[in-house]
């Protein structure tokens, strides 16, 4: 990891149980954690975060009050045109080939898209949840993802309620869980925690990828594990994570930037536990090997990123306030402790 990379964490906030979050921002040769406000809402929660590909120094945020961007690196913020009201964000994504095209989603669950830039947004009428499972939160919009093959495809991954698509750039869309909820019937796959349904755990969606190296092929990382289409979403196949790993409740899963047969899936044993690794795949998702060697994680591992220049470059968050990352592509792991009280972490980018 250069001296000059820049490391950026998202963390909730609830004051009631004494979890203060925000955003974070840390350089890799002090790791020295900054809390950073200027222009952000006060009290801010951020559940996402997003690097322009282009442009390093341009960053979003997914915060209680809508998306906010910052173009000096973090240091100011300014909340561009997005509708008011209440809507937190939990997922913001770039078109894979014109970035200035982006996606946001946000709970209770609905989908934005933005064609200048993040200036300014519109609501997708037609992206609403399936509302297959009822919990005792809404809906979450936690991940999106557009096939760079396909770039009219766009994927959508809802938490507890399964995916959604979209093959005209989210004027329409099409439920695609009727086949994640088929696969419930399997014994080990039936999970149940806030509802009456079996089928909870498979629709219980948490992230969803779409590599370049194969077209119309989604992987949904779920509680049940990880789950793979190769007919955009008609189907689903059991990816069998648990043959590489003792720890299957898969929070994330995202593919290298420099090498689209290259995956990351952040495994723990549950939503909030005391465990949680890193995984890699150089097979797109066909065989997993541990990853994070040395590491030990003291909470849900949520999120990965690789650095969009340096692939040798990864970090990863645990829910507990854990920031690890690797220079030297997983062969040696530095800790970044979040600040006291800073708990309940989702998101980590690195640049």
């Amino acid at each position: 990891m250069q001296n000059s990379t820049r490391i950026f964490a998202a963390a909730g906030h609830w004051p009631e149980r004494g979890i203060h979050g925000g955003i974070f921002r840390a350089r890799h040769d002090d790791g020295a954690w900054e809390r950073i406000e200027h222009g952000l809402p006060d009290a801010v929660e951020a559940h996402a975060l997003a690097v322009h590909p282009r442009e390093p120094d341009v960053i979003y945020a997914g915060t209680q009050d809508g998306p906010y961007r910052s173009i000096d690196g973090g240091n100011t913020w300014e909340r561009p045109g997005f509708p008011k009201g209440a809507a937190m964000v939990w997922s913001l994504a770039f078109h894979p080939t014109r970035p200035n095209i982006m996606y946001c989603g946000t709970a209770p669950a609905s989908l934005y898209r933005s064609e200048d830039n993040g200036d300014n947004w519109r609501k997708l009428p037609a992206a609403r949840s399936p509302e297959h499972c009822v919990m005792g939160f809404p809906t979450r919009t936690v991940s999106i993802a557009v096939d760079a093959s396909r770039p009219d495809d766009v994927y959508v991954a809802l938490e507890v309620s399964g995916v959604i698509r979209s093959t005209d750039g989210g004027d329409t869309w099409t439920d695609l869980s009727q086949p994640l909820i088929a696969l419930s019937e399997r014994p080990h796959l039936k999970s149940r925690i806030g509802s009456d349904r079996d089928s909870e755990g498979m629709l219980d969606s948490h992230a969803i990828i779409v590599s370049r190296a194969r077209a119309a092929a989604p992987i949904l990382a779920a509680r049940m594990g990880l789950f793979q289409s190769a007919d955009g979403g008609r189907s689903w196949r059991d990816m069998e994570i648990g043959r590489h790993s003792p720890l299957t409740y898969c929070r994330d899963v995202i593919v290298s930037p420099d090498d689209p047969r290259v995956l990351y899936a952040c495994l723990s044993p549950a939503a909030r536990s005391t465990d949680g690794s890193l995984y890699r795949s150089s097979d797109l998702g066909e065989t997993w090997r541990r990853f994070d060697h040395g590491v030990q994680a003291r909470g849900t591992m949520m999120a990965a990123a690789v650095h969009p220049r340096d692939p040798a470059t990864v970090c990863c968050i645990s829910r507990c306030g854990q920031v690890f990352g690797t220079a030297d592509a997983g062969q040696s792991w530095r800790e970044y402790r979040l600040p006291e009280g800073v708990h309940d972490a989702y998101k980590v980018v690195c640049c």
